[in-house]
This record gives C-alpha cells, sequence and structure tokens, in this order.
C-alpha cells in the first residue's frame, strides 16, 4: 500500500459495516498512527436513497453529511473506497440509475481522493445459487425484494459492466470478487477471509484467511453512532468531530 495515504474514505454497506473495525486497524497498520477514516456506511445502505433495516433507516450516501465535511477539510493524500454497489438493485432500482448514483459519488470522491478503489459484484457467487437458495436468501436479507433470481443476476451483470466502464474512464482501481470468498451466504465475504481480502482492496497483496478479532477497540467502532439516522421513526443527529481510537487514528461515521 502507499506509505503517504493520510486519509481514507469508504463508501458501502453491509459487507464494510461487517468489516469496518478490520478496515479501520488494516488501515492503521498500513499507513500509521494519523489516518483519518470518514466512512458513509450501514446494513442495506443505499448510494441515492433512503434505506431501512428493521426499525432503524439511513439516508442515501450521496444525501450525507460525508460530502460537507470533506469540503471543509484540509487536504490530505487520500485514498477512497466504494464498495457494496450492487445493493441498490435488490431495492428495486435499476442497473442504470444504480450507476448513476455510484458514478456520481466517484465524480465528488475525484475532488478529494488521489485514487479510487472500485469492488465489483459477486457474480460467480450468484451464479453458483440455486433458486430455493436464492428465495431464502432474498426473504432473510431483503423481504420487500420481489425480482426473481435471473433478474438479479442480470441486473448485476449490468451494473458490474458498467463499473468495468467507469474504472475505464476515470482510471479508478477496479477489484474483481472471488467466489471463493464466500460461503452460503452468496454476497457477504466470510468472516475468516475478510482481513485479507480488505488488504486487497484497500491497496496491497491479497492474504489468506485471518478472521482476529479486533477486541474492545473492534466493539467500540462497531457502536460509533453515525451523523444522521433514524430509529422507530425518530430522527437522531451526531455530530462527528472525528472519534479518536486509543490505538491511533481518528473515525467520521456518516
Amino acid at each position: 500500500m502507499a506509505a503517504d495515504v493520510g486519509r481514507l474514505i469508504a463508501l458501502g454497506a453491509s459487507n464494510l459495516t461487517r468489516a469496518f473495525p478490520t478496515v479501520v486497524a488494516t488501515a492503521r497498520e498500513e499507513w500509521g498512527h494519523d489516518i483519518e477514516i470518514l466512512a458513509a456506511l450501514g446494513h442495506g445502505r443505499s448510494y441515492g436513497a433512503h434505506s431501512r433495516v428493521a426499525f432503524r433507516r439511513l439516508p442515501g450516501i450521496l444525501e450525507s453529511g460525508l460530502w460537507s465535511e470533506l469540503e471543509s477539510r484540509p487536504s490530505r493524500p487520500t485514498r477512497a473506497v466504494v464498495t457494496d454497489v450492487g445493493n441498490d438493485v435488490a431495492y428495486g432500482f435499476s442497473a442504470e440509475q444504480t450507476l448513476e448514483w455510484v458514478e456520481e459519488a466517484v465524480r465528488r470522491l475525484g475532488r478529494h481522493a488521489s485514487d479510487i478503489v472500485l469492488t465489483g459484484l459477486p457474480l460467480a457467487s450468484l451464479r453458483k445459487l440455486s433458486n430455493a437458495r436464492f428465495l431464502a436468501f432474498r426473504t432473510l436479507l431483503v423481504p420487500s425484494c420481489r425480482l426473481s433470481l435471473s433478474q438479479i443476476v442480470d441486473a448485476a451483470e449490468h451494473v458490474n459492466l458498467g463499473l468495468v466502464k467507469l474504472s475505464a474512464t476515470t482510471g479508478a482501481r477496479l477489484v474483481h470478487l472471488d467466489a471463493a470468498w464466500y460461503g452460503l451466504d452468496p454476497i457477504h465475504v466470510r468472516r475468516s477471509w475478510r482481513r485479507g481480502v480488505w488488504r486487497q482492496i484497500l491497496g496491497g497483496e491479497a492474504g489468506g484467511g485471518n478472521g482476529a478479532s479486533n477486541g474492545l477497540e473492534g466493539l467500540r467502532v462497531r457502536w460509533l453512532r453515525p451523523e444522521r439516522r433514524w430509529l422507530f421513526g425518530v430522527e437522531q443527529f451526531t455530530r462527528q468531530s472525528g472519534v479518536a481510537l486509543p490505538s491511533g487514528g481518528r473515525i467520521w461515521l456518516y
């Protein structure tokens, strides 16, 4: 990884959320204790629309306060990661709309990041699904979705092709997702592979499985409150001033 990265911007949904303590620890390990991490994430997070999981609602990533924070902060060598792009397809948004939102996110990031990383969609994992497994996971993860397996795969292929083109036109690095990273769950990277996968996404070498816990700090990172959310319909606003971690690094969450 580049030794002079001082800030990481991470956008994503459930994969980023599940791995966030690992992402924080890996970024600090590679880039030092002064690393700033600004993230817009959350289970079920949409790039362009409000998203709801159980009793919690979040604004779209493009609507979040991340962008005004970036405009106000001094320039630093920055790497940005755009992941979990196919999430919006399951919510019923078209591949075209999904790509428009992602392209806008990349355009905005280009004003602040010297390099941008995109992750593709887990096409190989999706193609291996039986219809019965697909229906089970659709009911569990996105109960509002009524798309068939073939419709999901077709849309995912369209989005993935769009990401390839976006990578070519913007110079962003595209990371293709390996089917070996997934188990019974076709869209979430296996816990045992998270560290190696995120090293590769962040720009290092691919590594084998490492499911080591991040300890008390990991729990603290998981419980950080984003700037804006709704719980049971009640809006909560948490001013983001950069939470300093005992082991180094600061986090802003949107």
